[in-house]
């Protein structure tokens, strides 16, 4: 799959889209929120997952974990971190280093059923380990690794064909995820 970098450059611009909007929301709107993929970053050697506000067309350092998580949230990008945990030795410990290749850890979570689009199942979370280039950035990884659906503003719509059609859709907050 050959990768736009303009238009995914544009997605650290797009993904402060999601915040904007809740925020500008009346006050009687805090019902709803955005169902949307949520990226995720833990540096070599991190135990804990950090959103990773700047999109994916950052460098990343050899031995990182790259996480996506499809997510729901009424209030911060993004709310609900991978489930699996980012254990770059877990992942990739098994696979050699390279000179010429780094090594990334992934993390694919597909989110719950309570806020998956409907009709759709929600597919198994995986990881997998990335070799690639050393000055491949964190589209490169996700795109070597899976099937990415982006809009025109850079926004990751859908992988693995997940969800099938939508790209960060508002809708009414699951009754499951109501306090």
């Amino acid at each position: 799959m050959k990768i736009n970098r303009k238009l995914i450059s544009a997605f650290a611009a797009a993904i402060f889209l999601i915040p904007n909007l809740i925020l500008a929301a009346p006050a009687n709107a805090t019902d709803k929120g955005y169902r949307y993929w949520g990226y995720y970053q833990a540096a070599p050697g991190a135990t804990r997952w950090t959103a990773a506000m700047t999109g994916p067309t950052v460098d990343i350092a050899d031995g990182s974990v790259e996480g996506w998580s499809f997510v729901f949230s009424s209030d911060d990008v993004p709310s609900i971190a991978p489930a699996i945990s980012p254990d770059f030795s877990a992942i990739c410990g098994k696979v050699k280093a390279s000179k010429d290749l780094k090594r990334i850890a992934l993390v694919i979570d597909f989110g719950s059923r309570d806020y998956a689009p409907k009709g759709e199942k929600v597919q198994k979370s995986f990881t997998t380990c990335v070799k690639i280039a050393k000055k491949a950035q964190g589209i490169d990884v996700l795109g070597k690794a899976v099937k990415i659906r982006a809009a025109k503003s850079g926004l990751i719509c859908g992988i693995n064909n997940y969800p099938k059609k939508e790209c960060g859709v508002e809708i009414p907050t699951p009754a499951a995820l109501k306090k």
